[in-house]
C-alpha cells in the first residue's frame, strides 16, 4: 500500500524557505526550484503565496502576528495605557526576532541594494501602523477633530520610523543577551511619548484660533 503524502501547510512552506535561505545563504532562484528541492508542488506553494517575494513579506508579518497573539494572552495587557502597550509590543517582538535572528540578519542583508531588502518589511509596516492606530488613546489625540486624522498619520509614520531604527540598532547590537537593545527600547519609547504630549499642541491651536478671531474682528 502506497504511503499517503503529507499535506503541506503554510507553516511548512515558511519553515522550508527560512531553512533554505540560512543553509544556502541566498534566496531560491524560482518557485519551481524551491518546490522541487523541498518535495512539494508549485500548486501547493501557490495555494498560499503568489510569489517568493510575497512569502518573504509574510514571514515578517507572521513575526508581528505572533507578537500580538502573545500580548493578547496576557490579561493585564488590556489594562495597560498606550505607552506600556507599546513597550510590551517592542519587548515581545524583539524576543521573537531574536529567536529568528540568523534568518532576520541574513534576509535583511542578502541583497547589495538595502532598499530591496527593506521591501520585505512592507506588510509588517502596514500591520504595525494599524496596531498603532488601534492602541492610540484620547490621551494622545488632539481635541480638534479636523486635525486628528493628520495627527494619527503622523504618529503612525513616526512610530514606524522608530521601529525601523530599533531593528537597525538590534541588528548591530553585540551586547550579551542584547541588553543594549532593551535599554534603547525603553529610552526611545519613553522619549517618543514625551514628544507625543498633546497639551502644548492643543494650546498652540487655541492660540492660533484666538489670533485668527482677533484679526477678523479688528478689520
Amino acid at each position: 500500500m502506497a504511503t499517503k503524502k503529507k499535506v503541506i501547510t503554510k507553516d511548512d512552506i515558511v519553515s522550508k524557505y527560512m531553512e533554505e535561505v540560512l543553509e544556502k545563504g541566498q534566496k531560491p532562484k524560482s518557485v519551481y526550484h524551491f518546490a522541487k528541492e523541498n518535495d512539494f508542488t508549485e500548486a501547493e506553494f501557490y495555494a498560499f503565496f503568489g510569489t517568493l517575494e510575497g512569502l518573504e513579506k509574510e514571514i515578517f508579518r507572521l513575526f508581528f502576528e505572533n507578537t500580538v497573539n502573545l500580548l493578547h494572552k496576557n490579561e493585564e495587557y488590556q489594562q495597560y495605557d498606550m505607552k506600556n502597550k507599546m513597550l510590551s509590543f517592542y519587548f515581545t517582538f524583539f524576543e521573537i526576532l531574536t529567536a529568528n535572528r540568523s534568518y532576520v540578519l541574513q534576509s535583511l542583508k542578502i541583497d547589495k541594494n538595502p532598499i530591496k531588502n527593506l521591501v520585505q518589511l512592507t506588510t509588517l509596516r502596514n500591520s504595525f501602523k494599524e496596531y498603532v492606530s488601534e492602541i492610540l488613546t484620547d490621551d494622545y489625540r488632539l481635541e480638534q477633530e479636523r486635525f486628528q486624522k493628520f495627527q494619527e498619520k503622523a504618529i503612525e509614520e513616526s512610530s514606524w520610523l522608530q521601529l525601523m531604527l530599533t531593528i537597525k540598532f538590534w541588528m548591530e547590537d553585540e551586547s550579551p543577551a542584547f541588553e543594549k537593545t532593551d535599554i534603547f527600547i525603553e529610552k526611545s519609547v519613553n522619549a517618543s511619548f514625551e514628544l507625543m504630549n498633546v497639551a502644548p499642541m492643543n494650546h498652540l491651536i487655541d492660540f492660533g484660533k484666538f489670533l485668527f478671531k482677533e484679526k477678523v474682528h479688528s478689520r
